[in-house]
């Protein structure tokens, strides 16, 4: 499982020029199953996405595609972890520790 921490780097009329086109590639990949979860920080200076991959140099390709990385207004931090506990309903990510 992952956390990826998006961090703008850009003005926040320049995030959200690609806001529609970011909330496009989102759908897409909870459409996939990749993602569980996501939304921006508090205060507003980037967000957080919580995602299940087979490996980290998928993830990071996937972040790597996100149209803020690629109109340069964000960069991503990933965070890679076992969920050995999860809420009812998401048992299914569970992971044995390593």
């Amino acid at each position: 499982m992952f956390v990826l921490e998006l961090t703008y780097t850009a003005p926040l009329d320049a995030v959200d020029a690609v806001l529609e086109a970011h909330v496009a590639w989102l759908d897409e990949l909870y459409e996939q199953g990749v993602f569980l979860a996501s939304g921006p920080k508090n205060p507003r200076e980037g967000g957080v996405i919580l995602a299940v991959a087979g490996d980290r140099a998928w993830i990071e390709g996937i972040a790597a595609g996100d149209p803020f990385v690629t109109a340069g207004v964000c960069e991503y931090r990933i965070a890679e972890f076992a969920a050995t506990k999860t809420a009812p309903g998401l048992e299914r990510f569970r992971q044995t520790p390593v």
